[in-house]
């Protein structure tokens, strides 16, 4: 498999555990074991949408209990002969060669993924700044040589960035300090709230700059922390920010 693998350095890898659990998206070629035609490739193709049942292949490293799984769409790209050119939208923790075996077993003929490729990992895309390990050895050797910060930036980006496709509570400066240190966000240091979040939901708690302070657990939807006035708002379940960067105004 080649395409899009986020890679976190230093702080920035305690957002990794947030970023594996957002959708991922693939292009690939599907190899049927016989011919079947067109017609019937994209009506079974288009039976495995919404929530499917999956067991990990044998070769995975989780065990192998039936799971649901969301496939948001599966669509045929190009049908030349035996060879299925698909694009699929889906779940974390969706294993392509296992839909592909099943869509096989659908169809009556089977088939197997002879190449896949991966162009969407959360927010993060092929445009969003993809470079080869040649292309890291080459721009770090170039910033070792001249000390141009432009050429870190080539293939380092903020760790906000990664975070775009959590719902965002932005705080005040006051209350940021107290976050770092793990304390719970409370309606009196909230400043504005993005719309959509249910109790439960992972949220980003970013500063008004738009810094990354921490991750946390909504307790509480959107129109609820609009109204609430004190008590408890988001559960900080793993901070992002060094202490310090603000100052204390906290006892």
């Amino acid at each position: 498999m080649t395409g899009v693998l986020p890679i976190a350095l230093e702080e920035a890898t305690k957002v990794i555990q947030a970023l594996l659990k957002a959708g991922k998206e693939y292009v690939g070629i599907m190899k049927l074991h016989e011919d079947v035609p067109e017609v019937r490739i994209r009506e079974v193709s288009s039976e495995f949408q919404g929530k499917i049942y999956q067991r990990p292949p044998f070769r995975a490293s989780v065990k192998r209990t039936l799971r649901v799984r969301a496939i948001y769409y599966f669509e045929i790209l190009e049908v030349e002969g035996r060879n299925i050119l698909f694009k699929v939208g889906c779940e974390a923790g969706t294993y392509i060669r296992k839909l592909i075996h099943d869509i096989g077993k659908a169809l009556g003929c089977g088939a197997h993924m002879q190449e896949l490729r991966r162009i969407r990992a959360g927010p993060l895309t092929e445009d969003s700044g993809l470079v080869t390990l040649h292309d890291v050895l080459y721009l770090y050797g170039r910033w070792k040589e001249t000390r141009e910060i432009g050429f870190l930036r080539r293939f380092i980006m903020p760790m906000e960035k990664t975070l775009e496709f959590l719902p965002k509570v932005f705080i005040k400066d006051s209350a940021v300090d107290a976050i770092c240190h793990g304390a719970h966000l409370t309606a009196p240091g909230i400043t504005y709230i993005e719309t959509g979040i249910k109790p439960m939901d992972t949220v980003a708690i970013f500063t008004l700059k738009g810094e990354a302070v921490a991750l946390g657990r909504a307790e509480v939807s959107t129109e609820e922390m609009l109204k609430a006035t004190h008590g408890i708002m988001v559960k900080t379940e793993r901070v992002l920010m060094p202490r310090g960067i603000y100052p204390k105004m906290w006892r």
